[in-house]
This record gives structure tokens, C-alpha cells and sequence, in this order.
């Protein structure tokens, strides 16, 4: 049967009707899953004023522009296809510069998973993904211009009585004036020429001479004989205290552990850290806090660890500490270890663990601090110890949350076996929101338990201890939120060691009040070192000072 020449010319129209429907939605398509609806959609952009009237421009000077529109108008897609990734995990917008590691990452990842050549036709796959959304985004242009094309006088007079309607609809401040995408591919660009700047910035930072000066006799002389612990809990943000979903289980904990660990003769202080990263890179914290540098971002990172900036860990090893590392989450090579300044590295293959992994976490925060305790502290060492450690058992995907036992029962690990065959998978966790805020909550509670636990059964005079959460946990968890910020407590049975920081006006607790100081994580080293050693002379401070003058 033949079909009629007008159906087919308005099948034609229609497809190129529904075409441009797809590119509107292109330009209005937002940045954030959360943002995902039909009124988000609901937008005139200004773009698509713009797009129509560089199609009709004719011969090679408008097939270049096509692919010049093409190319912008997949890469602001592919832009916001990727926000909303780092959006939902770490609550800010991709950047390409600091983020690019993200996919180097997810090669190796794939590497150890599906091979190296499965993970090749993966990456080749994406290559072709992006060149096929600018081949799509080319022919939906295409199929726009043959519909402007049809009638150029009245795809003339539509550009401009829209143009009209879009400038009214602006000027009398309707939101539904758009130019999101322009703004976002703005932004975009701004963020790159920042991150370029921010690059020389903090080499810049990197070069200037430390003016926290103490010489290796004076360093830390307040803390003399005693073991320091700097213990970092993964994903101990500040919305367990604030969030009503979390605080009414977590707040009554940390009062009840500031009792119980009166009761064992333990003074504690309490307040709140402003974190470089939210939802996951925990390794950005932890530079931040043992620099004393702003570490918020990969390339940053990559720097430090090449610098010769002394790490808090680094300064109590020349003042005469021994110095560890206990990251339980390292599972491979780890030259970054060797710039913090560690005498040893405890890591997931050297802690002796014998149990079975609770999903992504290697072992239990007990077995961690039980297997710690025995290879160090037990020891008496002639030095005292400084350890960096890092509880995992917090990190996602929550599930299964361990359980406490008796600290003689810990062995080699072993006995935790059926703990990490038990609860539902990560796969039936995930799928109800509710679920996740639940088991994390689950999980920050027995992070916090156990370390009370292991405190009141085996601290002593000589130990003193400071906790941090190393970021909030990802925006699933905290909702859409800006707070950045993570609780912060030191614990110790000397009065002295608490009359050294009386000036830090932190709560005298283990919760933190609403009040009490935020300091950036990148105060806590030098405040840190100021607090615990013997202040330095006014010659060294001049001496510092001329040679940062002279850099």
C-alpha cells in the first residue's frame, strides 16, 4: 500500500517536532539526580533561540557551525551526566581537572576485576559512547535545520516573535527565561581556569618556608612519654548529631561514653573540623590534617606527597617517637606512605587478619585496634609510639555492621567469620534509601562503641588520643546539604595534656555542644604543635620569617 505524500511530510515534520523537543531537553536537562522531574523541565531556554538561527546559515560556514553546536551540545550533556555522579557521591560538580584520576582509578579497578583486556573494550566503549552522543547530537541538529529550512520566512518570524517572548519573560524576572546551559557550561569552564590557577597557588604554598618553627628538642615536650594516637573514623560527619534521623541514637552514646570513660579517670574535649572532601577521597583529609595544607582536590594531593612539607607524623618522628600507620584499607603498593614519615606500615596483608572481608571493609575496627595494641603498645617500647590509624568498618555500603566481642576472643581475626557471612547484601541494602541511612547509622554507632570499648579496657596515663571523622558521608546519607564539617575529640587520663589546650575552648565531652569552635582540618597540625611544644624564641620566628621574605 502507498503511503500519501502529505502523511509523509507530516511524519517528517512530526520526527523533526519530537527532535527538537529532544534537543530542548538537552538544554534544560539539570545538573542533579535529586533535580530529576517534569518541572525541572519546564524551562524556555535561550539557547534554542540561538541554536535555530546559526542552523540557518548555508554552505560550509554552517556545517562547521553545526559541528561546533554538535560538539558543545554533547559535551554539555556528557558534563551532566557526570555532575550528577560526583554530585550524589561527594555533593559537588565534576571538574575535569581534579577529577580526571577518577577514571585512571576506575581502569585499574576494572583491571583487577574483568582483566586487562575486558577493561580495554571498556575504555574503547566509552570513547565511542562520547563520539556517538556528538554524531547524535549532529544529526538532531541536522533534523532541527531541515525543519527551519522548510519555510524560511516562518522559521524567521518564530526566532523572533520567541526572541521577543524570551527577552518579556525576562525582564519582568520569570524563571522560565532560561540559560542554564550556557551558565553551566560557563561554569564549567571558569571551575577548569580556577583549577589551572589553584595548581601554581599551592606550589607557590609549597615553597614558602614553615613558620610553625620548633626545634627537635622543643617539639612536643607537653606530651613527653606518652603514646599518640591520631584515630580517623571513615564517614564521621557532623549530621549524626544533627540529623533527627541519626541523633537521637548517637548523641545519648557519646554522653554515655564521656561518663564511662570518666569513670576510667579519662578527661575529654570535643568540637568540630571543616573537612576538604565529603562522601569519599579520605586520603584528602587525612593530607589536610597532617600537612597543614588545604588538600582538596588529587592534583593537590600529588603534590604534597612529593614536597618536602613535615607532616605532623614526620615531626613527632624526629622529635623521638616511633611512627605507624594502621590502614587496614590499603591492600596494595602505597608509595605515598613514605612522604608522611611512618617507621612502619600496618596494612590489610601485615596485620595478620585470618577473617573473612565485611564486603568492601578488610577487617573489623576491633580486630584493627586489637592487633595495633598487641604489636605496639603491648611491646614497651624505649619510644613512645604515634600512630595514624584509620577505622574502616564505617565505610559503605554499611552492611554487614559488626559486632563487639570480648577483646581476648580476637585472635587472628577468624572468629569474626560468621559476623561477615551475616545481613543482607550491599545489592538488597541499596535499594531502599531509608535502609542505607540505617545501616550507616548502624555502623558510625559501632565504630564509636568499640573505640570507647578498647579505651576503657586498655588505655593508660600515658596515652592520649585524638579522633576525627575524615568527612561527612555522601549526600544519600545527609540529604542536600553544604555542612562540611566533622567532630573532633581528645581523650587522655593526664590533667596537664587538657590544661595545654584549655585555650581551644572545645566542650568539655565527648559531644561536641552546637557552639562549640569549627577550625578548618588544615588548623589541627600546627594548632597541634603550638599547644603540646616549647614555644619557639623570637630569633627563630625572625630567622623564618626573612627566609620566607628572601623566597
Amino acid at each position: 500500500m502507498k503511503v500519501s505524500m502529505p502523511l509523509l511530510r507530516y511524519f517528517s515534520i512530526a520526527a523533526s517536532v519530537a527532535t527538537l523537543m529532544l534537543v530542548l531537553v538537552a538544554l534544560v536537562l539539570p545538573d542533579r539526580i535529586s533535580d530529576l522531574r517534569v518541572s525541572s523541565l519546564l524551562f524556555f531556554p535561550v539557547e534554542i533561540l540561538l541554536i535555530g538561527a546559526l542552523l540557518l546559515l548555508p554552505g560550509r560556514a554552517g556545517l562547521v557551525v553545526r559541528w561546533v553546536m554538535a560538539s558543545l551540545l554533547a559535551l554539555g550533556v556528557i558534563l551532566k551526566c557526570a555532575d550528577m555522579a560526583t554530585f550524589n557521591v561527594f555533593g559537588r560538580p565534576f571538574n575535569p581537572v581534579f577529577d580526571g584520576y577518577l577514571f585512571a582509578n576506575g581502569m585499574h579497578l576494572l583491571n583487577s576485576t574483568i582483566g586487562t583486556a575486558a577493561a580495554l573494550v571498556v575504555a574503547v566503549l566509552l570513547v565511542l559512547l562520547v563520539l556517538a552522543i556528538i554524531l547524535m547530537a549532529f544529526w538532531l541538529l541536522g533534523r532541527v535545520q531541515i525543519l527551519l529550512r522548510g519555510s524560511l520566512r516562518i522559521s524567521a518570524s518564530a526566532l523572533v516573535g520567541g526572541s521577543v517572548l524570551w527577552l518579556v519573560l525576562f525582564l519582568i524576572g520569570s524563571s522560565v527565561a532560561s540559560a542554564r546551559f550556557y551558565w553551566h557550561l560557563s561554569a564549567h569552564t571558569r571551575a577548569v581556569v580556577a583549577a589551572v590557577a589553584d595548581i601554581q597557588l599551592f606550589n607557590q604554598e609549597l615553597d614558602k618556608t614553615d613558620l610553625v618553627v620548633h626545634d627537635k628538642k622543643d617539639l612536643f615536650t607537653g606530651l613527653r612519654g606518652k603514646d599518640v594516637l591520631v584515630i580517623f573514623v571513615e564517614s564521621y560527619g557532623r549530621t549524626v548529631l544533627d540529623n533527627p534521623e541519626f541523633a537521637p541514637h548517637i548523641r545519648p552514646l557519646l554522653e554515655r561514653s564521656t561518663r564511662q570513660l570518666a569513670e576510667q579517670g579519662f578527661a575529654t574535649r570535643s568540637g568540630f573540623l571543616t573537612s576538604p572532601t565529603v562522601g569519599g577521597l579520605s586520603w584528602l583529609a587525612h593530607g589536610t590534617a597532617m600537612s597543614g595544607l588545604w588538600i582538596d582536590n588529587e592534583i593537590r594531593y600529588k603534590s604534597l606527597m612529593v614536597s618536602q612539607r613535615p607532616t605532623l607524623n614526620r615531626l613527632f618522628q624526629q622529635a623521638g617517637w616511633r611512627t605507624v600507620a594502621v590502614m587496614p584499607a590499603i591492600t596494595m603498593a602505597w608509595p605515598e606512605g613514605q612522604y608522611y614519615g611512618y617507621d612502619h606500615i600496618y596494612h590489610a596483608h601485615n596485620l595478620g587478619y585470618q577473617g573473612k572481608p565485611f564486603n568492601w571493609v578488610t577487617m573489623p575496627d576491633q580486630y584493627t585496634l586489637a592487633a595495633f595494641h598487641q604489636r605496639e603498645l603491648e611491646k614497651k617500647s624505649t619510644s613512645p609510639v604515634m600512630a595514624e590509624i584509620a577505622l574502616i568498618s564505617s565505610h559503605a555500603p554499611w552492611t554487614p555492621v559488626p559486632q563487639i566481642i570480648d577483646w581476648k576472643a580476637v585472635g587472628d581475626g577468624s572468629v569474626f567469620n560468621a559476623q561477615a557471612l551475616s545481613g543482607d547484601s550491599p545489592e538488597e541494602v541499596w535499594r531502599d534509601s531509608a535502609r542505607i541511612r540505617l545501616q550507616f547509622r548502624l555502623s558510625i554507632q559501632y565504630a564509636l562503641e568499640n573505640l570507647m570499648s578498647y579505651l576503657t579496657n586498655f588505655g593508660d596515663d600515658d596515652l592520649v588520643v585524638l579522633v576525627l571523622g575524615d568527612h561527612q558521608p555522601a549526600p544519600l546519607v545527609t540529604g542536600e546539604t553544604s555542612n562540611r564539617d566533622v567532630p573532633i575529640h581528645l581523650i587522655a587520663r593526664d590533667p596537664k595534656v587538657m590544661e595545654l589546650v584549655a585555650d581551644w575552648s572545645w566542650t568539655e565531652s565527648m559531644l561536641p555542644s552546637g557552639d562549640a569552635p569549627v577550625w578548618r582540618m588544615n588548623e589541627v597540625r600546627d594548632r597541634f604543635i603550638n599547644a603540646f611544644s616549647t614555644p619557639p624564641t623570637a630569633i627563630e620566628i625572625q630567622s623564618a620569617k626573612n627566609i620566607t621574605k628572601s623566597d
